[in-house]
């Protein structure tokens, strides 16, 4: 009897070893834009069918304002609900101390990404979050409409208000009263501040703080571009610009109602879908530069990544997770479903992505005028250091005092948030 029960024993541990890992329930929460959350649960359901495991989507709203102000909460709270967070690009340095260090796990897969984007991934020597597809915005502009009229695409930003001037009033004296020059991100938001920076960059008035950590926004050139943005409200671009988010922008452009548009890479595979009023009908550049000297173009560094929750009660899993959605077939899917950037080098020559999204290898020429915000620069204090210059330029545009004005107050703020050191 007693070789029966350990003969048994022995079954029972045999049929376990070789059965599977117990399937787990998982979380990932996004805010994507457009059609971003659709062709994650794509991914998703490929990951699912592979590993048994189940993932829930927890959406968020699309302001990234809003998403790191909730991450702030649930993290703070320990709460342990949720596994996986979808991070922009600046949050690696305010949030590292509540997620995983990844360095390890993903030691095999790292190599084939743009190290920069790595990097900034990256808090002191632990690898926080995993990239899983990078962005930085373009110049869409309508070419049918500028052939229309013998308009060539804009030198420079005064080049660009002018011309989308005259093609607007010429559409409009054509009957198509509702359309506008230049739509952009306009509302009091982290948008803004991607928006702005590239204002100010572009104009030779600086990165708002200086790699050395000095406070420089409060500057002529910098007052200047703000200026000219403020001239843009209700002339070229619609008085609600002032409350326009991504999809806002978006949303006037791709009805047929915008000549131009500032945008991220995910609008272009919306713009060119079935049904899509201008479908065919628009391309894009780069940011056009500003004027004088150290003018240039410049378009803010975005992306997006992975990260694990310190508190995820399946941390193993959830790593796994995050491994799946960056590999590369993971990031061609989504190169091809939606035109996100990817993070790993070799898609860039891969010729299905360059047969399907010929923009994507061209998106290269945007990259090399990419410009990072101040996040290495003020750490746990880019949150208020994005905020303050967002207002600023907010009550701007909005006519609440003059750009030196508002870039001298904002100097005493930056300054004070700095203390003795960053």
């Amino acid at each position: 009897m007693k070789f029966f029960h350990a003969l048994l024993a022995f079954a029972v541990a045999a049929v376990l070893a070789a059965s599977p890992a117990r399937a787990v329930d998982l979380s990932i929460v996004s805010g994507d834009t457009g059609n971003g959350l659709k062709v994650l649960r794509g991914i998703l359901d490929q990951y699912e069918k592979k590993s048994g495991n189940k993932v829930t989507i927890i959406p968020m709203p699309t302001s990234t304002t809003d998403q790191f102000g909730q991450y702030r909460l649930w993290l703070a709270a320990h709460n342990s609900d949720i596994d996986v967070y979808q991070t922009d690009v600046i949050w690696a340095p305010q949030l590292a101390s509540q997620l995983v260090d990844l360095t390890a796990a993903t030691k095999d897969v790292v190599a084939a990404h743009f190290p920069s984007i790595i990097q900034s991934q990256t808090v002191n020597g632990k690898l926080v979050a995993l990239p899983i597809f990078t962005d930085a915005p373009a110049l869409y502009y309508r070419k049918d409409l500028l052939d229309k009229y013998g308009a060539k695409l804009p030198g420079s930003w005064s080049e660009l208000a002018a011309t989308a001037k005259l093609v607007m009033d010429k559409e409009r004296e054509a009957g198509h009263k509702d359309i506008w020059g230049f739509v952009f991100q306009g509302n009091a938001y982290e948008g803004l501040t991607c928006d702005a920076l590239e204002w100010v960059m572009s104009n030779g008035g600086g990165q708002i703080i200086e790699p050395d950590g000095t406070v420089s926004i409060n500057n002529p050139k910098a007052a200047a571009a703000l200026d000219m943005a403020k001239g843009w409200v209700g002339t070229i671009a619609p008085p609600g610009v002032l409350a326009y988010q991504e999809e806002e922008s978006r949303g006037v452009w791709q009805t047929g109602n915008a000549v131009f548009m500032r945008n991220w890479p995910y609008a272009y595979s919306l713009g060119e879908s079935e049904g899509s009023p201008i479908k065919g009908k628009f391309d894009v550049t780069t940011l056009p530069p500003g004027s004088g000297e150290g003018a240039r173009s410049a378009a803010t560094l975005g992306g997006w990544n992975l990260a694990v929750s310190k508190y995820s009660k399946n941390p193993d899993a959830a790593i796994e997770l995050v491994k799946w959605v960056a590999s590369p077939e993971m990031q061609k899917y989504r190169a091809l479903k939606a035109s996100y950037l990817p993070t790993i080098q070799a898609l860039y020559d891969d010729a299905d992505i360059a047969r399907e999204q010929p923009v994507i290898p061209r998106w290269k020429d945007v990259f090399l005028n990419a410009v990072p915000r101040p996040s290495n620069e003020a750490k746990v204090r880019y949150n208020e250091v994005s905020n303050a210059f967002w207002t600023a330029v907010h009550k701007t545009l909005s006519g609440e005092g003059t750009a030196a004005d508002n870039l001298a107050d904002l100097e005493v703020t930056l300054t004070k948030l700095k203390g003795a050191a960053w």
